[in-house]
């Protein structure tokens, strides 16, 4: 088996990171776009547009399964990659929207996301389905991304986001960008057993392994 893994910077490294351990016989093909990064500023056509350029090896390598490892990317582009290559398996990344709802005890929850992402059609849907009943807290996470790629991070506005949803009675906190995989201890640390702390990678190797057992 052959998993291809597409994010615009660093954040599909862990989710590679993740797949390995779950698939050690699998092979593995990475792709990003670093020249375009952050996507989560940028419009959906133009995340559509990149995201199309840059899976193109992935298809060239024959991949059983390409990941879309980047929320913005799969808010934006999946369901037309989906459209354009009909022959090709992809899984993308979405909120844990669900999840959170599930776990919540306050009723309050915070997503971490790109603008992008927290623009999206998909987005607004996982909310309206899962979170209807619920206070949905999506605080301004707009520059970590890019601080995340440039390793030069400003733990200072980190925690003080943090400290701010989980002041509103936030007891889930939903990191839905691969990039904050990076930055997880130190949230998890200011959260430490205030709030439940939820990321993609965790996800994905079991999407891949139901998809893998209806073949």
């Amino acid at each position: 088996m052959k998993l291809g893994i597409f994010d615009s910077g660093i954040g599909g490294e862990a989710v590679a990171a993740s797949l390995k351990t779950a698939f050690p016989e699998a092979d593995f093909m990475l792709a990003d776009d670093r020249a375009h990064l952050p996507y989560g500023d940028r419009s959906a056509e133009d995340i559509t547009q990149l995201t199309d350029a840059a899976i193109q090896p992935l298809l060239e390598g024959n991949c059983d399964i390409i990941v879309i490892a980047c929320n913005s990317a799969t808010a934006a582009a999946i369901e037309t990659l989906r459209e354009r290559y009909p022959t090709q398996t992809f899984i993308g990344l979405e909120p844990m929207i669900k999840p959170a709802a599930e776990l919540t005890k306050t009723g309050v929850i915070a997503v971490c996301a790109t603008p992008a992402t927290l623009a999206s059609e998909r987005y607004h849907h996982l909310k309206a389905n899962h979170a209807e009943n619920l206070t949905v807290i999506e605080p301004d996470c707009s520059s970590w991304a890019r601080m995340i790629e440039e390793n030069d991070l400003n733990e200072e506005n980190i925690e003080q986001t943090i400290e701010s949803v989980i002041a509103q009675k936030a007891d889930v906190i939903v990191l839905a960008c691969t990039h904050y995989h990076w930055i997880r201890e130190v949230i998890e640390e200011v959260a430490a057993d205030r709030a439940e702390v939820l990321v993609p990678s965790d996800a994905i190797a079991r999407r891949v392994s139901s998809i893998l057992n209806k073949e």
